[in-house]
Formats: structure tokens, sequence, C-alpha cells
């Protein structure tokens, strides 16, 4: 038994690469045009929007906080970058450094609740999950923004690679996932999400203010998110109010299935982007043997509840 327990926690980090090859396997022998790369390529487009949210979730998540406002923050963040460069006719680039503004300022506020205040990050991010959804609708007025200038929907075009058509955006959510893998991995302040995750008191003696490093990962976190509603209207081609509204969800089921511990202090961010393909597969594989939505999202809670139910048998273990 303790044989068993001891080999929990790395059974914990291979877990989303024994998933993916399980499911990839699977619907390969199930299906006809799984292993194409065209198929794999419209895999990635699709988990693209989530992945980048994700690793803004996966930062919080290392501090032992959630964020459940983060897909209608990059929905707001999108609707503002529309919207200033349809009605107020702000060049692009000026519009889309005002939606990751905006995004920014909202993770800050969700910061500032959590460490000033001190309140619960599930009960903040609740909160300000209806605050950015009204904000949204209303500037909105609950339209669509059709009007979108070309140089935001550059990163949802492709270019060829071995046969199949790859999306700007895919190569830019995989160089943002290295650099937030390396950041975490190589600096001291990386180092420092990971310690106060852990023992957020035990930081505080070594002189590491905690709420400093919390305040900060909420704000890189919405930093993150606006770049995800510049994807999401790339992919899209219009700045879309309804969005976001099950993003959260998505993104918190991509960062466990990862393997980041819901407990903080454990976990790599590499992991989510794995997490975020795996129910990109298992989404799309469903989808192309005619299996119902319902089944798909049953089947991405059940791999949630057994992603949790190893991280924590994985904690008891390392006691």
């Amino acid at each position: 038994m303790d044989t068993l327990k001891s080999k929990l926690p790395p059974i914990g980090q291979l877990g989303p690469f024994i998933a993916l090859l399980i499911a990839c396997v699977i619907f390969g022998l199930t299906t006809d045009r799984f292993f194409s790369g065209e198929n794999f390529s419209l895999i990635l487009q699709q988990v693209m929007v989530v992945g980048v949210i994700a690793i803004g979730q996966t930062l919080i998540i290392l501090t032992a906080g959630i964020d459940l406002s983060c897909g209608m923050i990059m929905a707001l963040g999108s609707i503002v970058m529309t919207k200033f460069a349809a009605d107020l006719g702000l060049p692009a680039p000026l519009a889309i450094l005002a939606g990751i503004g905006v995004t920014t300022l909202f993770g800050l506020l969700n910061g500032l609740l959590v460490t000033r205040v001190k309140l619960p990050p599930f009960i903040v991010t609740l909160g300000v999950f209806n605050i950015a959804f009204a904000i949204t609708q209303l500037y909105s007025g609950s339209q669509t923004v059709t009007e979108v200038p070309g140089l935001m929907t550059w990163l949802g075009s492709t270019f060829p690679l071995g046969g199949s058509n790859v999306a700007y955006g895919t190569v830019l959510m995989i160089l943002l996932y290295l650099g937030v893998w390396f950041w975490l991995r190589e600096t001291p302040s990386g180092r420092h999400v990971y310690a106060v995750g852990n023992n957020p008191e035990a930081t505080r003696l070594v002189g590491i203010p905690p709420e400093r490093v919390i305040l900060g990962v909420y704000a890189l976190s919405g930093v993150f998110y606006g770049i995800a509603s510049l994807l999401a209207v790339a992919r899209t081609g219009v700045g879309d109010p309804n969005a976001g509204q099950t993003e959260a969800l998505d993104a918190i089921t991509a960062v466990v299935l990862g393997g980041t511990s819901l407990f903080g202090g454990r976990g790599v961010v590499l992991g989510s982007l794995i997490g975020a393909v795996v129910v990109g597969v298992l989404r799309n594989g469903l989808t192309l043997m005619g299996v119902s939505s319902v089944y798909q999202v049953l089947i991405t809670g059940i791999l949630v509840i057994l992603a949790v139910t190893v991280d924590q048998l994985s904690r008891k273990g390392g006691r």
C-alpha cells in the first residue's frame, strides 16, 4: 500500500499524457478522419482561446486561488477592443491594447479584493463574473460587433506546415506556454508563486510578501485573458457579447486535468496545455463518432473528478 502511495505523485504528473494517448488511440481506431494533420490543427485552433485563459487560471490555482470570472473578463475585453475600433475609429493596435488594459484592470480588481479586503477568491470572482457580464451586455447593447479590422483577425489566419494549415494563434499559444513555463521554473519571481501556494506564512517569514505575489498573479492573469480576447476575435471574426459563459469551467477543467493541484503550490503550466488539448481531443473525437454533446460534457466531468481524486490521494500519500 505504501509502495502504491509513493507512486501516486508521478502518476498524477503523467496523467494528462496518459489520458491524451488513450483518447488518441481510441478515436484513431474508431474514426477514419481523426489521424490527420488538418484535424489536429483544427483541435488546436478550437482550444487556443481556452488554452490561453488556462495559463492565467494555472497561475491563480498555483497560489491556492481560483477565478470564475476569467471567461467573462475575456468576453468584455473582446467587446472593448472591437467596439473601440469599430465605433471610435481607434487604430487596431491601440484598440487591442485598450481591451487588454481592461482585462488587466479586472484581474487587478480581483487581486485587490482577495489580498486587501481578504475575501475568498471563489466569492470575489463569482461577483466579478456577474459585473463583467453586465458591463459587456450594456456596452455592446447585446449586439455582436461585426466590423472588425483585419489586424484583429490575423491570428486566426493559417500558414501551411507539414501538409496541414496551422493558425498563427496556435503558435502564439504555444509560445506563451513556453515563456510562462520558463518564468515559473527559472526565475525567483516564478518560484515565489509556488512558494506562496505551498505555505504563505513560511513565505512571509523569509521576506516575501504573499499578498504582493498574489496581487501580481491576478493582474498578470488579466493580461492573458486579454490575449485570449484577441484570439477569440481572431477565430470568430466578431466581438461576441455572449461569449465567455463556459470558458471558466473549461479552463479550470484543463488546469485540473493538467495536474495542477487545486490546493496550490504544485503543478506544471505545460500540463494545462495538455489538459486543454485532452478536452479538445475528446470533444473532437466524440463529434466525429456522432456522439451527442451531452455525453461530451458528462465524460469531461468524470475526468475532472478523477483528476481531483488522484490529486487528493497524492497529497495524502506524500504525508
